[in-house]
């Protein structure tokens, strides 16, 4: 059964643009910069560069080509496309994960990315003028508790579900009518928004508007290359993490952006122009904010603490604060510069998370594709209220930790199995570069066969038995001694047992700490719970699709 093909690409321009909000993120400016502070600035550079070339742009291949060569049977969605590359039908259920890890994703990122939507309308008002750094802080900290101190009852509720009509509404008018359209014009914004902010950071001199240091401290931080922490896997774990997080890779939208795609078109090219340009906004503006911005105020030690509360913490909670010290005018301008990138780019994101989800729908069930939308929406709605309900009790990260990190890996090691040895890399390499103008080396061939392949089942072994403290040396001595293998509370099957908060709970006496652990045991065992009853729903719909397809067959000959 061959379906025609309803959408398409507009243009080129719009197609990687497109591709390239899909991956330009909250990642790039949230993210990244805090990596590269907590795992030694320019140590973190040379294995981030290293697990990009051998991981990175390997899996944007691989992505690309599985899209285009599902497309051209209709196939836009990661089961089918899957399906359709390797024989068996276990492949098929294993794309589920291209469904699943994006509405998990779009439930709480659409929470964040709401958050950027208010702070770009208080920014505006002026709620942050004068406030001190606490202040900021606790305006935060009463957004996402929904507390009645807020300027509007319900805050965080109002701007998420004004997010997500947004969202949705764009998603309605389909690939070139919506999602094209808003990624002509919020890719370059942000980029000018970056731009702006960059050169502000850099350019900060100590004793000069309340900085204590010079910007320029911040970039010589970063890309000075230093060699003391290279050998460890956790600056190797942790970079490989950020390459995944930031190219959107494991997801299933590249695939299904992808299949939209016309035979002939040069996906060599389109691939490599989306992934560079990802990292240009990520290493080259991303980090040149955050970075030069925070030490110019705290010093490299102090944002080597302040990072261990995350980039949504300095992204939302410091930040504004550090703007104030620029004058009224100046501090408006860039709060709403600063949280108008954040928005565009996480907008352009949380869209491509909705096109694989409505893809499956109009193929396999000849949905509209504006029935197909509301019905993302509507499940993004219902698995998304208790990440705002609940936002304090764990089920935020719950969420990001099963649908953002290791369902990405898992996906993305499996499919790249797919690629490499069941459909053959041969094969997958003559399709990559059909209609190529564009040459990618050869030596990628042999890396997409034995090295990325290698390295993603070594990096999620990894993650999946990571012993105490990162000891790897100590866990290895003392399973030769007989004393076994201790996990880390930060392990895959560790974090399944919520081992870190049971064990927080037997060492307490104190009667609200217990309740409070207690609380977020019982929230974060139900978001694993959702999740679960959302990957097996999808799974029991791709059967339905599949069973469907055979009559259908059956009904042809």
């Amino acid at each position: 059964m061959i379906k025609t093909q309803s959408e398409g690409w507009g243009t080129r321009v719009g197609l990687v643009l497109a591709m390239a909000g899909n991956a330009v993120g909250l990642g790039n400016f949230l993210r990244f910069p805090v990596q590269a502070i907590q795992n030694g600035g320019g140590a973190f550079i040379i294995p981030y560069i290293i697990c990009f070339l051998l991981m990175g742009l390997p899996l944007l291949m691989i992505e690309w080509t599985i899209g285009r060569y599902g497309g051209e049977k209709g196939n836009h969605s990661a089961p089918f496309m899957m399906d359709r590359m390797g024989k068996k039908r276990i492949w098929k259920y294993i794309g589920v994960f291209g469904i699943f890890s994006n509405i998990g994703i779009a439930a709480y990122y659409c929470f964040i990315e709401s958050w950027t939507l208010a702070y770009i309308f208080h920014s505006a008002i002026g709620s942050f003028t004068g406030m001190t750094q606490n202040e900021v802080v606790a305006m935060f900290s009463s957004y996402v508790s929904l507390d009645e101190a807020t300027l509007i009852p319900f805050e965080a509720l109002i701007f998420f579900l004004i997010c997500l009509t947004i969202n949705v509404y764009i998603l309605s008018r389909g690939l070139s009518g919506g999602i094209e359209k808003v990624a002509k014009i919020a890719v370059p914004l942000l980029i000018l928004f970056g731009i702006f902010l960059a050169i502000k950071a850099v350019t900060l001199t100590a004793g000069s508007e309340g900085a204590n240091f010079d910007g320029i401290l911040g970039l010589n931080f970063l890309w000075t290359p230093t060699f003391d922490t290279i050998s460890n896997p956790k600056v190797w774990l942790n970079a490989a993490g950020q390459v995944f997080f930031t190219l959107s890779v494991g997801m299933g939208s590249i695939q299904c952006y992808a299949s939209y795609v016309k035979k002939k078109d040069d996906i060599a090219l389109n691939s490599m122009s989306a992934g560079w340009m990802n990292e240009f906004v990520e290493v080259v503006i991303g980090a040149a904010i955050i970075i030069p911005l925070a030490v110019g105020y705290f010093g490299i030690d102090g944002v080597k603490q302040l990072a261990e509360l995350g980039g949504l913490s300095i992204g939302f909670k410091t930040l504004p604060f550090l703007f104030n010290q620029w004058g009224t005018f100046l501090s408006t301008i860039s709060g709403i510069f600063w949280f108008g990138l954040l928005f565009f780019a996480g907008i352009t994101s949380s869209l491509a998370m909705g096109m694989p989800v409505m893809s499956f729908l109009k193929d396999e069930f000849s949905w509209s594709r504006k029935k197909s939308a509301w019905t993302f929406g509507a499940i993004v709605l219902a698995l998304g209220l208790p990440t705002v309900f609940f936002y304090n009790f764990g089920v935020f990260d719950e969420y990001d930790y099963w649908t953002g990190t290791f369902s990405l890996f898992l996906f993305a090691m499996l499919e790249t199995i797919l690629f490499a040895w069941v459909f053959k890399a041969e094969n997958g390499w003559k399709e990559f570069n059909h209609g190529a103008d564009f040459k990618i080396p050869r030596v990628y061939k042999f890396i997409i066969k034995y090295i990325t392949p290698v390295l993603l089942i070594i990096v999620f072994v990894a993650s999946t038995i990571k012993p105490v403290n990162n000891d790897w040396e100590g866990a290895f001595n003392n399973l030769i001694n007989g004393k076994g293998w201790s996990l880390d509370n930060s392990s895959v099957i560790k974090q399944a047992l919520n081992s870190g908060l049971r064990e927080q709970l037997e060492n307490t006496t104190d009667p609200a700490l217990r309740n409070e652990l207690e609380k977020k045991i019982l929230y974060t065992d139900g978001a694993k719970i959702l999740l679960l009853i959302t990957f097996f729903g999808i799974a029991y719909l791709v059967r339905v699709a599949s069973n469907k397809r055979k009559k259908e067959r059956r009904n042809e000959t």
